[in-house]
């Protein structure tokens, strides 16, 4: 599967009222002649997340720059009800592929899909099981694993964090790995390093209930960081900002660790996050736009689950932290990575995409 590059997507943000009006010149890449139009309903988070959104949109921009025919454009839900109409509109709009992004977007995805059976959908981070929808999931325990065993190496409080946007199986897939990389951390080197904010057990945690508001993150991650975390890995899309700003701003008090896509790209907080648990949303969503639009009919039966073995997951460069991060601890990190896409070493995880 081919990399698209990782860097952070702009744009303008249209209302869900413009979902049926002509997109700005920003949102609509390409016009006239037969063009194969591929349309994508953000989540609540919009275009421009440094995460889940940022990385469909990229995704569509290197299907486009790949195949001048495919023409994109989007529209951003300002709330969860805006999912529908504005899954819909694009249905009346004749776009030849609807993209929704997100796992809060399933249901509605599945409910308008099954309304349109002709009509070709794919979605990111769910599998709403309808044939018309191509689903794109990452198993991003495995890479959160060795982002959990990187934090267990390198906290000086023997405390780490993590917490969530809500409890969906795209965010908790997450926590199960960070908190299972630090248990195998432990029991390799005889060590005791906590991990707080998320019991795998229980599947209870710390929560914003939200992927936006950056006051909501860092309230959360001010609370993990009072109980000793000198490292947190949000896993609240744009919300996990106030966590990685404020760690930034305290001088090195405690650093992070960024989900979805590579922190250093797409934030301006790179001094303070260790490294990100990378999904290659870009590559998958490239690679459906394209196969689409070459004329093959994509399926649910077909859909893409991005593991450490395929590259639909990974763990990025360490940036600004790699002469900190122990040559021993990187060596691990590595053995580790490769045993676990070999299948000697098991990442499990109730929220796991079924490959």
């Amino acid at each position: 599967m081919r990399i698209a590059s990782m860097i952070a997507a702009g744009g303008l943000v249209l209302s869900a009222a413009a979902c049926g009006e002509a997109p700005d010149e920003d949102n609509n890449a390409g016009s006239g002649g037969e063009k194969y139009s591929a349309c994508m309903v953000t989540d609540v988070g919009g275009i421009d997340d440094k995460s889940f959104n940022a990385s469909a949109w990229k995704g569509l921009e290197a299907a486009k720059a790949e195949n001048s025919n495919v023409d994109i454009k989007y529209v951003a839900s300002r709330a969860e009800a805006d999912y529908e109409p504005n899954l819909s509109a694009y249905v009346n709009q004749d776009c030849d592929f609807i993209l929704a992004v997100g796992g809060l977007m399933g249901e509605a995805t599945k409910k308008i899909a099954e309304a349109n059976p002709n009509q070709q959908f794919a979605i990111v981070d769910a599998n709403p099981g309808v044939a018309n929808v191509y689903p794109m999931e990452f198993d991003t325990a495995q890479a959160g694993f060795l982002a959990g065993y990187v934090a267990a190496g390198m906290s000086q409080s023997g405390k780490v964090g993590t917490y969530g946007g809500m409890k969906i199986p795209p965010v908790t897939i997450f926590m199960d790995g960070f908190v299972d990389g630090v248990a195998h951390y432990n029991q390799a080197k005889g060590a005791k390093v906590q991990a707080l904010g998320w019991n795998k057990e229980t599947q209870n945690g710390s929560f914003t209930n939200d992927f936006v508001k950056q006051d909501e993150g860092k309230k959360v991650s001010d609370a993990l960081v009072a109980q000793g975390a000198d490292i947190v890995m949000p896993v609240a899309g744009g919300a996990g900002l106030g966590t990685t700003g404020a760690a930034k701003a305290s001088g090195g008090k405690y650093n992070t660790i960024w989900v979805d896509v590579d922190g250093c790209e797409s934030t301006p907080d790179c001094s303070a996050i260790i490294t990100t648990v990378v999904k290659n949303i870009p590559g998958a969503v490239k690679e459906a736009v394209l196969k689409a639009a070459g004329g093959e009919k994509l399926s649910a039966e077909q859909g893409f689950v991005g593991t450490l073995a395929n590259d639909g997951v990974s763990l990025a460069p360490y940036h600004e932290f790699d002469s900190k991060v122990p040559a021993e601890l990187k060596a691990e990190v590595d053995k580790l990575k490769a045993d676990i896409a070999a299948g000697t070493v098991k990442v499990e995880s109730a929220a796991q995409p079924k490959s």
